[in-house]
């Protein structure tokens, strides 16, 4: 784990002993239910479908969207949400970006992040036609379906509730942002939006910055454009008590502002600050559990 996060905070994450990434089976730490994989075009994915799945009863699903350079099996390592998904009975999709010409793997999501060689890949339309493609095959209850990234996978996530807030309940990014340019942004409904960031990120700064010249918004830019796209007011609750989410910050050191007041359809609008956190933090178990319990108070209207 140590190395995993090593790499992935260099945004190099190599692949692990074995194969490469995506050859490698997710049911790997699995504790049960039955993993499958799900041909879209040439680009299947992975679907872990917990023991607890009834057709009869419609279950929330979640996907998951990597890091650069990453994939879904060293996402998966890290968030460690196979768990949750058995625990919760969820069904959970874990898709790869494509791969660059250097062969790194990168989801389109804004100017800044990451498609570099510009090849115009559409990955928003992929990721719609993955949940179509997944309720077609499943019983998916459209009220609550989520997506969680980290970094570029972040950015993927803020992209498609741009692009698809119709399909998606809630979205959860760790270290990501939204476009620079939130005129961009028209989502067809309120998508309740959860940031997870640490001050110290070097890489994906609290504060904005610029990857190869384009620039990405600050922590506060992106709250503030959401909840303007969501209609809540501007008066923060900071009543929540912070949580510890990261084993290498002494004590509680994720504070909790949350935006609820006048949110369109019962959305929430939320910011996690891990002080002195890194791009990657050494996340402590109450991570996972601590994401769905988030997700899991979002229901579409």
């Amino acid at each position: 784990m140590v190395l995993l996060l090593m790499g992935l905070a260099a945004c190099d994450a190599a692949p692990p002993p074995g194969g490469t990434p995506d050859r490698l089976p997710l049911v790997a730490s699995a504790p049960a239910g039955r993993d499958v994989t799900v041909s879209l075009d040439d680009r299947p994915f992975q679907l872990h479908v917990p023991g607890s799945y009834n057709p009869g009863t419609p279950a929330p699903l979640v996907v998951l969207l990597h890091g650069f350079r990453a994939s879904a099996f060293e996402q998966e390592l890290y968030f460690r949400l196979t768990r949750e998904s058995e625990r919760r009975g969820f069904l959970y999709a874990l898709p790869n970006g494509t791969s660059d010409r250097d062969g790194k793997r990168f989801w389109n999501a804004t100017p800044a992040c990451c498609d570099f060689y510009r090849t115009g890949v559409d990955d928003s339309d992929y990721l719609r036609r993955l949940l179509a493609e997944v309720a077609s095959s499943y019983s998916v209850d459209p009220r609550r379906v989520y997506l969680v990234g980290h970094s570029n996978g972040g950015f993927m996530a803020y992209r498609m509730a741009c692009d698809h807030a119709e399909a998606i309940t809630a979205i959860v990014s760790l270290a990501g942002a939204m476009s620079d340019d939130s005129a961009q942004c028209r989502p067809a409904r309120p998508v309740s939006v959860l940031q997870i960031h640490g001050t110290a990120d070097a890489t994906i700064r609290f504060d904005g910055g610029q990857i190869v010249g384009n620039a990405y918004p600050s922590v506060a830019t992106t709250l503030t454009d959401w909840r303007r796209l969501n209609g809540c007011e501007p008066t923060a609750d900071k009543t929540m008590p912070p949580k510890d989410l990261v084993a290498d910050v002494p004590g509680a050191e994720t504070a909790v502002t949350r935006y609820h007041a006048g949110c369109g359809g019962g959305t929430r609008v939320e910011v996690w600050s891990i002080k002195d956190g890194a791009h990657v933090p050494a996340l402590t178990d109450n991570f996972a559990g601590a994401v769905i319990d988030f997700l899991y108070a979002q229901v579409s209207r």
